[in-house]
């Protein structure tokens, strides 16, 4: 995979843009290697707002999830390897349809909870299952309306963000170092009490919790505050 986008944010053929809306003016122009982002964190984001204009036209119940839903509650702008959208199990096959209409390559990868594509180079990933827990209309309704960059779309809540990345933590995928910043980012977005809820008592979160009491991020939990 190409470093920093070169050469990776190349539109697809017969991919429409997200300019291209009924009532508006298309682009000036071809779509040609001068428009498109040289950088691979502009590349990730003019795929995400591409996917989540197709995905909003559709009229899909859906949700921005990942290190750009981070980035657009105003956490880090230096963002991971793809774009993460959330829809329900039952939405999978009609959102796939959606892109696939749009000019999107779409496939089903061997993991049975998402279904992937690709925008402008970059990898987009269509996840229905969260930390082994399917994505619920609740979760959904519960995103909030931001903007990426210029285009406007559902983005999950904080409190939804954290609690799909320390439930996933397990003996085989422990990555606290990915985490712990957007921890410290949006810690005064999220219900941390909630975030433990939600995790139960898994051994791996509990320790990621103990990480985040130690370096100050959240307080103690109810009932073991220091006296």
């Amino acid at each position: 995979m190409a470093e920093n986008g070169e050469g990776a944010a190349r539109a697809r053929p017969g991919l429409r843009l997200a300019s291209e809306v009924p009532g508006e003016a298309p682009p000036a122009g071809a779509v040609d290697e001068a428009d498109l982002p040289r950088d691979r964190n502009q590349a990730i984001l003019e795929a995400a707002k591409q996917v989540g204009a197709v995905l909003k036209r559709g009229g899909h119940l859906f949700a921005l999830a990942g290190s750009v839903a981070v980035h657009a509650h105003g956490g880090s702008g230096n963002l991971q390897h793809d774009v993460d959208f959330c829809v329900r199990p039952e939405d999978a096959a009609p959102v796939a349809a959606t892109l696939r209409d749009a000019g999107l390559t779409v496939y089903s990868p061997p993991e049975d909870w998402l279904i992937k594509a690709t925008c402008f180079g970059q990898d987009v990933d269509v996840i229905f299952e969260l930390a082994h827990r399917p994505v619920s209309e609740e979760m959904l309704r519960r995103a909030e309306e931001l903007p990426v960059e210029s285009v406007r779309m559902p983005v999950l809540a904080p409190t939804d963000l954290l609690t799909g990345l320390i439930a996933a933590f397990s003996e085989h995928h422990c990555d606290f170092g990915a985490v712990l910043p957007i921890a410290r980012a949006l810690r005064e977005k999220v219900d941390w009490e909630q975030v433990r809820r939600d995790c139960g008592d898994a051994p791996m979160p509990a320790a990621f919790f103990f990480l985040l009491e130690r370096l100050n991020v959240i307080r103690p939990a109810r009932g073991r505050e220091t006296p």
